[in-house]
């Protein structure tokens, strides 16, 4: 569940060979990777998700279909997802990045105000833009997608459904725009778009239903997808590609690094904050406890289900 952060390490020795010449270098290849387009295997879905094959017949059960649809994607927005952290609260547009020398990236407006970027977004639009990273015109996207490959249609209908029931905010939105040093940062890999980080995933299919939500292995799997963002797809933590060098490492979330832990101790750090040893979380993790503390039981115990199983390795370097 990373927000977009764009790290400072290494930012003395990018200055220190960005002469001129590089720095135009660097704004060449910058543009080239925004301007690079991807081809997506289009996957669309309905919304609000049916209740049954024949639920839109009538009026009613199509109501029926559109709260329950509202009610889960909320769900996940306010536990799950952190959509809020770029797209604000009312999901009118929020700021991710806003500084001179890395650039001004900030969440566009979802709703179906003015200004809004979605108005005209298909099921396939929503899908390349949040699960894959690509605009509708097949241009990259900053958004943090690598979180969100492994969402169902289901689920990503869901929150579709949720966002299209808010009241409209009228607000435009700036495109993102990079700083100087933001350039070097995307020109020399430093910073990544989503779209380059699981180009298998492209032409691949999505689940249509998450698993059953059981307090399992299976179920605490799909959930652990938003933490790989940070914690690596091993959950082994280590440094966090992309964030501030006031970011600690992510922690090992294997067996490993969870040594004596029980499920008590990770629940309170989950909805409370605090470790085992008493101490507090720091960023990014510090953001976590005001979306689980909206997790329901069964997710909770499904995530721990799944973690105390991965393999136990060592914390990533």
């Amino acid at each position: 569940m990373k927000k977009i952060a764009i790290g400072f390490g290494g930012l003395i020795g990018v200055l220190v060979v960005a002469g001129a010449g590089t720095y135009v270098w660097a704004g060449s290849a910058a543009t080239s990777k925004l301007d690079k387009t991807y081809t997506i295997k289009a996957s669309t879905f309905p919304v609000p998700w049916p209740l049954t094959s024949d639920s839109l017949r009538s009026a009613e059960s199509e109501q029926v279909a559109r709260d329950s649809a509202v009610a889960r994607g909320k769900h996940l927005v306010e536990a799950r997802y952190v959509c809020v952290e770029c797209h604000s609260t009312n999901f009118g547009g929020g700021t991710m990045i806003d500084d001179p020398a890395i650039g001004t990236l900030l969440g566009p407006n979802l709703t179906m105000g003015a200004g809004s970027r979605t108005v005209q977004y298909t099921p396939v639009d929503w899908d390349r833009m949040v699960r894959h990273g690509v605009k509708p015109d097949g241009r990259p996207a900053v958004m943090p997608s690598e979180d969100y490959f492994a969402m169902s249609d289901r689920e990503l209908s869901d929150i579709v459904a949720y966002i299209r029931s808010l009241p409209p905010v009228d607000n435009t939105v700036a495109a993102p725009t990079f700083g100087p040093v933001g350039k070097m940062l995307l020109a020399t890999g430093q910073f990544k778009l989503s779209a380059d980080m699981h180009p298998s995933a492209h032409e691949g299919t999505h689940a249509v239903l998450p698993p059953a939500e059981a307090p399992n292995a299976e179920f605490g799997k799909h959930l652990a997808q938003v933490c790989t963002g940070c914690h690596l797809p091993s959950l082994a933590g280590g440094p966090i590609v992309g964030g501030p060098p006031d970011w600690p490492p992510a922690a090992n979330l294997t067996p490993a690094g969870l040594v004596g832990w029980t499920y008590t101790d990770f629940e309170r750090a989950m909805r409370e904050g605090v470790r085992k040893d008493g101490t507090k979380l720091r960023e990014p993790m510090a953001l976590m406890p005001k979306y689980a503390k909206n997790m329901t039981d069964i997710e909770m115990q499904a995530l721990w289900a799944y973690i105390s199983t991965v393999p136990a390795v060592a914390s990533a370097k």
